[in-house]
């Protein structure tokens, strides 16, 4: 199966609210970011314990841990969460710039260092969230 083909395997397993939010978020981070590397995580080890929810993500950046070593992942990233939906935001150095940033903007989200959290997509304005994901891939390219 190709990535493709389980990120709409994903998206089809989610119940009817978060299957058409996060179909429709899914086309339009697509929209954001045209021909970005796609990746999709099930959530599972190399023990296939599962060690977090399955994600989508977007876009391509090289994580540098402080040990010195590096791992190539996403940028973006999204996943169905007990509540909602959370939309990861990898690679800020400053913490603090998504909640002081986006937080007051959003709408009915939990904005953290590098996570937006919501309870469906009319909960939230779009606008804003794409600002946030457009400054994420930048501030991602330039580290």
């Amino acid at each position: 199966m190709n990535i493709q083909e389980q990120i709409e395997n994903y998206i089809n397993s989610q119940p009817e609210l978060k299957r058409s939010d996060m179909a429709a978020l899914h086309k339009h981070i697509l929209q954001t970011l045209p021909g970005c590397k796609l990746w999709f995580l099930d959530g599972k080890d190399s023990e296939n314990k599962t060690v977090s929810n399955p994600s989508i993500g977007y876009g391509f950046y090289t994580m540098k841990y402080t040990n010195g070593t590096v791992r190539e992942f996403y940028q973006i990233g999204i996943s169905a969460n007990t509540t909602g939906i959370s939309v990861y935001i990898l690679g800020i150095e400053d913490k603090k710039y998504l909640a002081h940033t986006f937080g007051t903007t959003i709408g009915k989200a939990s904005v953290t260092g590098y996570c937006i959290k919501f309870k469906a997509l009319k909960d939230i304005n779009i606008n804003v969230l794409e600002a946030a994901i457009r400054y994420g891939v930048k501030a991602s390219s330039e580290n």
